[in-house]
């Protein structure tokens, strides 16, 4: 019996078609939580489209990746359930050759050597070849691996910070009027800081590193790369690490790469393009969502004046202000795609063999079925910590627990430091930086 008979016949509603009628979206540069909330009450899957706003960026000046999305069409999971019900289904896969033949494989473009590493990551791969990364990587990123970076990053933390108030004196600014850029002067070099010791990368070479990672992160981790130079940057990089592993190699060190290089499970290990790729994630996740993570949390606390006079008074809650920031304004809207490995039943819906669907991350963590008054930014909401920002599952992100106490020390830091903290504009006239992820390009404060 077909499992819509099966439904019928237990008295639960037939699944629906898939939807026709199509919702235009304004990335104006980003969905607003508004849209998100009609799209709810529209249904629990949309058909959508993506348009560009006001204030979005030319398309010209877009990712290659955002680019792909105006104009076409795609169907969008809308609420908590429903997005959590996609991310632990098997039979949705994040692989984007699933949904094609073998014959449509083959005559897929040649991806560049220097992309092959990015092309099977981490992300973007099923079971089994995701559960033996996975075994291999994790042990990298235990509770115990995590708190041992504690008392680093704390460092590195009040550094940026006495660094913001010596650029500040040398330009003759003195408190509370002293200016800094919160993204370029704190919230960008800490988890670059971080992971560059995490991995163990020479002091000497992380400036040249930066570069490279910018490289990565500007061009969507490989989805954008349509000129040379870009790809001969990746190319650099590459070769780079090729060079340090060789090094590591012969003289290991406590450090990731190290550490990658030496992991060995029930005699499997990782090949050089998947250490390569490891490293190559790690800097485009561990630190984009960071940034974002950091900029997002302290322009939330900063124009709710309530929020913050409530952090000052307890600074314990600052736990619960990296949770409600992830939920009220995380760093990704949505998963972009996912494809259905076989015909199947979700959110009410039919999706056939190959269907491709978005998950709406940020529609599902302001889903009032889930959260109360989830238009409300409260620092002491006491189940912030259910939103799925990191995602659920296998594709769970790796590096969450260090986000966390990332954002943890950065918040801690920043308000006992800087207690007259605040933003330099009206909170009107910032805006979203064009991108995929949501964040700042600048934040400027005046402290």
């Amino acid at each position: 019996m077909a499992e819509r008979d099966v439904n019928a016949a237990q008295g639960q509603p037939a699944p629906q078609p898939l939807p026709t009628e199509v919702v235009t979206l304004t990335l104006d540069p980003h969905i607003s939580p508004e849209t998100y909330a009609r799209l709810r009450q529209q249904g629990r899957v949309a058909r959508v489209s993506f348009t560009l706003g006001a204030n979005a960026a030319p398309a010209g000046e877009k990712s290659a990746e955002l680019i792909e999305f105006l104009g076409h069409e795609h169907l969008f999971v809308t609420r908590y359930e429903d997005v959590i019900a996609a991310l632990l289904d098997d039979r949705i896969s994040s692989d984007p050759r699933t949904a094609l033949t073998e014959e449509q494989k083959k005559k897929l473009p040649n991806v560049p050597d220097e992309l092959r590493p990015l092309a099977r990551s981490l992300l973007s791969v099923d079971p089994p070849d995701h559960s033996r990364l996975r075994k291999l990587i994790q042990p990298s990123f235990t509770p115990r691996a995590m708190e041992s970076l504690r008392s680093r990053i704390q460092r590195i933390a009040e550094d940026l910070v006495d660094g913001a108030e010596r650029a500040a004196a040398e330009r003759g600014e003195s408190r509370p009027e002293r200016r800094m850029d919160l993204i370029a002067e704190f919230a960008y070099p800490l988890p670059v800081k971080v992971i560059s010791d995490m991995l163990g990368i020479p002091e000497e070479d992380r400036e040249m590193v930066k570069g490279w990672t910018e490289n990565l992160v500007k061009n969507n981790a490989g989805r954008g790369f349509r000129d040379a130079e870009s790809l001969a940057k990746v190319r650099e990089f590459t070769d780079y690490l090729r060079r340090l592993f060789v090094a590591k190699r012969k003289n290991p060190a406590d450090d990731m790469i190290s550490q990658l290089l030496r992991i060995e499970e029930d005699g499997d290990k990782l090949n050089e393009d998947e250490t390569l790729s490891t490293v190559f994630i790690l800097y485009l996740a561990g630190h984009v969502t960071t940034v974002n993570l950091i900029g997002n949390g302290i322009f939330a606390l900063l124009s709710h004046p309530e929020q913050l006079a409530r952090l000052k008074a307890n600074p314990s809650l600052v736990k619960g202000l990296v949770e409600e920031t992830l939920r009220y304004w995380g760093p990704i809207d949505f998963i972009s795609r996912r494809i259905a490995k076989e015909e199947l039943d979700l959110a009410g819906t039919h999706f056939p063999k190959g269907e491709p669907m978005m998950l709406g991350l940020a529609s599902a963590n302001r889903d009032p079925a889930r959260f109360a008054h989830p238009e409300v930014f409260d620092i002491t909401r006491p189940d912030a910590d259910k939103h799925i920002a990191f995602g659920k599952g296998i594709h769970i992100c790796i590096g969450a627990p260090l986000a966390r106490m990332e954002g943890q020390i950065a918040f801690e830091t920043l308000i006992r430091r800087l207690p007259e903290l605040r933003l330099a504009v009206a909170s009107e006239e910032l805006h979203w930086s064009n991108s995929l992820l949501r964040g700042f390009a600048q934040l400027p404060v005046l402290f």
